[in-house]
């Protein structure tokens, strides 16, 4: 829900505040796809003559696909030659954030066990190979909690199909940090679009296979799940059908948080590409009026990130800091998402602003809503500095965006209250953090602070801000024409 004044208390979960202790952004070799059986298109689904034997879920009973129903299509065009194919099955596991598996050949997946067979003239000696298809395969903890898929190659007979697809699957976990905006675009989506336009040809149909995939996780991002495939998706803890695939990709490529490298593109995608995609989705029969927002503001509008009491990290000026925007010539939405805000309406708002203002937060995920050349001011609280340049600085740059860092001072901040400005704390949040877990050393920094901006000092922030803002807003038409 957008607001004008008293933003509400709901609030939305901690951000890239889970991201591992240390922070290591790792320079990965450019990623050289497998081949992959080329494009065969389909038409109208038919339904099993055996029948479903999926579990029904809450999703699907809001006409949501959820399970298989497809046993037959037919062929559009004639399916072009597949490249010669040297094995059965490649992993490359030399990746820090991810690995990745390729099924070269027919396979089968049964759901029930999360394992794919495979009895193929390539696959001569018994091998098995085992990935958890999540991108933190450096956190531990997290990828402990993420199902184990397997793949099997057998000289004896394979279990016989109940739904036989043409296209091929591609398999990754909606588990580990879902729930949270930033991971489920930092560890989900962007990585999602990454390989799909890294692994498969243009264009090419995809039957998307996921664990942990929970109704309120499909309903929140159904658009976007649609825009990859059209087919069903297949949901490991609700099917029990075997499935036959041409060739399956298990895992997800990442290139870091919020990153998509383009030079490791194959078409050169970015993060304007991405949002070129979130764009399309999100305005796809968008007949929701709830969310009235002006086309053209007579003055640049900001959209100022609320977070709600009891969260930390709150803005306990937000009102005073409000009227300094607006009289620095801004018109100001004061903005506070919830897990249960709709994309289309907070894409329909950002998208439509020229500049966004936060405290480092999993809501500052937001900026990929805003278009290049937009403005984003991030607060940065005591002992948040480096996780704040790597979750949101980083890709603020990447996306275009006019980027501007404000960071608080012991004054601003409400740990100076509790701690006095001797204690290491607040003298040298690196030393005081060095050595701790994540959960004991940054609780204090991410839970217990709140934020008090001197508008003094802010004020030439927001000025700046508003010189940006106000070139970006004039040059509007020009970008149009």
């Amino acid at each position: 829900m957008v607001k004008k004044k008293n933003p509400g208390t709901a609030g939305i979960a901690v951000g890239c505040l889970a991201a591992a202790f240390v922070f290591v952004l790792v320079l990965e070799m450019n990623y050289s796809p497998p081949s992959t059986v080329r494009p065969i298109r389909l038409s109208q689904a038919h339904h099993s003559q055996a029948g479903n034997t999926s579990r029904e879920s809450g999703a699907s009973k809001i006409g949501i696909p959820m399970g298989p129903t497809v046993i037959k299509q037919e062929l559009r065009d004639p399916p072009p030659l597949p490249p010669p194919i040297a094995k059965a099955i490649t992993c490359d596991r030399s990746r820090y954030f991810y690995d990745i598996c390729s099924i070269h050949v027919p396979t089968v997946l049964d759901p029930t066990i999360s394992t794919f067979f495979i009895n193929h003239p390539l696959a001569t000696h018994s091998t098995v190979e085992k990935i958890r298809p999540y991108p933190r395969k450096w956190e531990n903890f997290t990828m402990s909690r993420i199902k184990e898929v397997t793949i099997t190659t057998s000289s004896q007979p394979i279990p016989i199909c109940h739904v036989t697809h043409v296209s091929p699957a591609l398999v990754f976990s909606a588990g580990g940090y879902t729930g949270n905006f930033f991971h489920e675009m930092s560890d989900g989506f962007i990585p999602l679009f990454i390989t799909v336009n890294s692994i498969f040809n243009q264009n090419q149909d995809v039957v998307l296979v996921i664990s942990k995939a929970r109704d309120w996780w499909v309903r929140k991002y159904i658009t976007l799940l649609q825009k990859i495939s059209k087919h069903q998706i297949i949901v490991l803890e609700n099917d029990t059908s075997l499935h036959c695939f041409p060739s399956a990709t298990l895992g997800l490529i990442s290139h870091g948080f919020l990153a998509i490298n383009q030079d490791r593109m194959p078409n050169s995608k970015s993060l304007d590409h991405f949002h070129e995609f979130l764009g399309e989705a999100f305005r796809t029969n968008n007949n929701d009026h709830s969310l009235i927002i002006p086309s053209r503001p007579q003055r640049p509008r900001v959209v100022l990130m609320n977070r709600p009491y009891g969260s930390g990290r709150v803005l306990l000026n937000m009102k005073q800091v409000k009227l300094e925007l607006e009289k620095v010539g801004f018109d100001v939405i004061v903005f506070e998402p919830t897990p249960t805000t709709p994309l289309h309406q907070s894409f329909a708002l950002i998208n439509s602003s020229h500049a966004m203002i936060g405290i480092h937060g999993a809501a500052l995920t937001h900026l990929l809503f805003l278009r290049s050349g937009a403005t984003f001011i991030q607060v940065v609280p005591l002992g948040t500095e480096w996780v704040a340049e790597a979750c949101f600085g980083n890709a603020a740059r990447a996306k275009g965006l006019e980027y501007i860092e404000y960071r608080i001072t012991a004054a601003e901040s409400s740990l100076l209250e509790r701690y006095g400005k001797e204690d290491m704390i607040i003298k040298d949040p690196i030393g005081f953090l060095k050595g701790k877990s994540w959960s004991s050393g940054m609780k204090i920094y991410l839970k217990e602070q709140n934020v008090r901006l001197d508008l003094a000092r802010f004020r030439k922030y927001l000025k700046e801000a508003y010189h940006k803002a106000k070139e970006f807003m004039d040059n509007e038409p020009t970008r149009q024409n």
